[in-house]
């Protein structure tokens, strides 16, 4: 099935984004003269799509406004190993309470990436830089298990022999700072996210600054975001997250008045309504969440979203939908497919604001 511009269906199951529409670089290396900023930003209010670059942001929101954003930092989480001869890719994603850590096992690909590889079985031994040893003990999903690292600390691995996790699309390793925001701010554990927070990669110190001055606000949040393979599309597994006190007070005063909170990045959705009461108030919150936001569930704080373009068959979806609705979010993928926008963590963004105008109510799944 197509629509009548020619455009395949949204959302058919086995659809995949056109290769040539996959970022293989950061728009900064795309030409002289280029930040991080030159990517572009569809913006949907409704099923009303307008197309801009991310430069023109400050002047889309307006004074009173609220971006929250996640301070997480992207860590270097995938390390080389070996299981007897055979060489591996190990990416670390999410630490436990009792210092095990969810991993995931790849094959390397011989292009510089990695492929799928079957996890298991429990009692597998990894042989890892300076001496580590990783051991399986049990599986979380199909391709993340459980796993106990002895000889040496975690962290202290990653800054040694540790990059960025990456993936068949793109074209070239890259150093960490481009897996990182201007928003990152360094844990005091050392903890981070296996994968950066990517919808907020395009913003620079001078985006910032524009959108300060024209009086939009922000709100630190931290949400330490686990790998999320291209391949799985699992829906997500429980993360360790934190909302400060101040940054509730400020989500709730802008939601007692004429402000919009808006949310960039999921993991920053995540995090906010995981804090929210069943009365839509954030109260300051740390720990896990195992929140799966769905258009069932709905969204009881954020009011819009900035993320980048999903895959059909992510699990991101259900959120985009909780958050604009179904209608709102096929149209504007309609529009990125017909207009070559770019996917994954170097791609273009979506911005999702809700509909205006004298009709508009903002009702999608908020409101119960």
């Amino acid at each position: 099935m197509t629509t009548a511009t020619g455009v395949p269906a949204f959302g058919r199951r086995g659809y995949r984004v056109p290769e040539e529409l996959s970022a293989r670089v950061p728009a900064e290396q795309r030409g002289p003269g280029l930040d991080r900023d030159a990517v572009r930003l569809l913006v949907s209010r409704g099923t009303e799509v307008s197309h801009h670059s991310f430069a023109e942001l400050p002047r889309l929101l307006r004074a009173g406004d609220l971006l929250v954003v996640n301070t997480s930092p992207t860590l270097a989480a995938a390390v080389d190993g070996r299981i007897g001869h055979a060489r591996v890719v190990v990416h670390f994603s999410t630490r436990g309470d009792d210092g095990r850590w969810t991993v995931e096992l790849r094959d390397p690909d011989g292009r510089g990436t990695t492929r799928a590889r079957a996890g298991g079985p429990a009692g597998t031994e990894v042989r890892l830089p300076g001496g580590l040893r990783l051991v399986l003990e049990g599986a979380v999903s199909e391709r993340l298990w459980w796993a106990r690292v002895s000889g040496g600390e975690v962290f202290g691995l990653l800054r040694e022999h540790g990059r960025p996790v990456r993936y068949s699309y793109t074209e070239r390793d890259q150093p960490l700072s481009v897996y990182r925001t201007v928003f990152a701010l360094p844990s005091s554990d050392g903890s981070g996210s296996a994968e950066m927070p990517s919808a907020a990669r395009p913003f620079t110190g001078r985006t910032v600054a524009e959108l300060v001055s024209r009086g939009v606000r922000f709100a630190p949040v931290r949400l330490h975001a686990g790998v999320a393979s291209a391949e799985a599309h699992e829906p997500p597994y429980a993360e360790r997250f934190a909302v400060p006190e101040t940054s509730a007070r400020l989500i709730n005063a802008v939601k007692a008045g004429d402000g919009r909170v808006l949310a960039v990045g999921t993991t920053v959705v995540r995090a906010v309504e995981s804090a929210a009461g069943a009365d839509g108030v954030v109260r300051a919150r740390a720990g896990w969440t195992d929140l799966v936001v769905t258009p069932e569930r709905g969204v009881r704080v954020v009011d819009g979203l900035l993320t980048g373009l999903h895959e059909p068959e992510a699990s991101h979806l259900l959120m985009l939908e909780a958050v604009a609705g179904r209608a709102a979010i096929d149209r504007g993928y309609e529009e990125a497919l017909r207009g070559r926008y770019l996917w994954h963590e170097f791609g273009d963004v979506h911005l999702l604001l809700p509909p205006e105008g004298p009709h508009a109510e903002h009702c999608v799944s908020n409101c119960s």
